[in-house]
Order: structure tokens, then sequence, then C-alpha cells
């Protein structure tokens, strides 16, 4: 028998017991969160036909197709006002796994925190920072002048974030890296 004096000590306990109880019995409230965007699929069958890419600006998506048959989709990050990517249709010309960018990337403090996240080689860099080129992971290179496909941040599905380049979801860029040869057509239009 529990003395009167110790009742009012042991109703939190009590309450907080029924509660964690209660939560059990219950399960999980609700249906489980989704992810905001599905960033892309791929449904390729790796038959017969060549791997081909339209990238539509306006929409900022990429549709992937082989033979004529559709095998994927994905939303991209193409060039913000003042860095747009030009339309056209282009081949790739190169592919690089492991590159990184000769014109942007950031300035970080000697933690590694970004002091000037748009930075040029040319950027004046502080005392005890560090200039780091921006990394191309999987780069398609599609013309003499830089533009290219490859795997980065796409900060808003739907809106352009890049320098002229075509970002890709981080992992769909291995896979159709692999898919794609030189020569593989590209067709951007607005």
């Amino acid at each position: 028998m529990v003395s009167s004096a110790l009742i009012p000590l042991l109703r939190p306990f009590a309450a907080v017991s029924s509660l964690a109880l209660a939560s059990c019995a219950l399960g999980p409230q609700g249906p489980p969160q989704k992810a905001e965007h599905v960033m892309y699929e791929w449904y390729d069958d790796y038959g017969p036909g060549e791997v081909k890419v339209k990238i539509a600006l306006g929409e900022q998506r990429a549709t992937y197709t082989r033979g004529g048959r559709e095998i994927g989709w994905s939303y991209v990050a193409t060039g913000k006002e003042g860095h747009g990517t030009p339309s056209g249709t282009y081949r790739i010309t190169e592919k690089i796994v492991d590159k990184y960018s000769n014109r942007y990337g950031w300035i970080e403090d000697e933690w590694g925190n970004v002091t000037n996240g748009d930075a040029k080689p040319s950027t004046p860099v502080p005392e005890g920072e560090r200039y780091m080129p921006a990394p191309m992971p999987y780069r398609m290179r599609l013309t003499s002048y830089g533009i290219g496909m490859h795997a980065g941040v796409i900060p808003k599905p739907g809106e352009a974030a890049s320098h002229g380049c075509i970002r890709l979801p981080k992992p769909l860029a291995p896979i159709l890296f692999e898919v794609v040869k030189e020569g593989t057509p590209v067709t951007i239009t607005h």
C-alpha cells in the first residue's frame, strides 16, 4: 500500500507512464511524411538504341530516351540570370569523373565555413582563408567554352541556380554518366 503522502509525488510518473503506453498502443500517428520532391526516375531497359538527352529550360527538367523509348526524367538546375544556359543541339565531347571548375568556387575560412559562396579564382582571398574550386563530379562537356552536365545541388526544383552548367541530381549523375558516350546528343530548349 502506498502512503497518501507519496501519491502527489507519484502522479507525474503515472501520467508519463500512461501517455507512453497509449502512444505505443496507438502506433504511428498519420501517414509517414513523403519527400518534398521526387528528383528523378530512371527505368532504363538497357535495350537497343542510342541514348538521347533533352533539357527543357523553362521547366528545369530533363528527359532521357533510348532508341525513342523514354528511360527516365529528372529535375535539373541550369544557368541563373546573367549566366544563362544556351539553347541548341550539342553532343557530349568529353567525360570526366572527378572534375573541378576552373572558373567558379567559394572562399572558406580555416574551419571550413564559407565566407564567399560565389568566388572566382581571381577573387581576393583574405589572409587565413582559401579559395576552393567548385566540384563537378561526373562531368559531361557539351561546349568548347565550358558548359556541361554534372552532379550538383538543385536547391529549388524547377528554378535555375547554376553558372551555366546543367546540374543533375547527385544519385542520377553516375547512372547517366555510364550510359552516355562521347557523341551522345543533348538538346536544350526554352
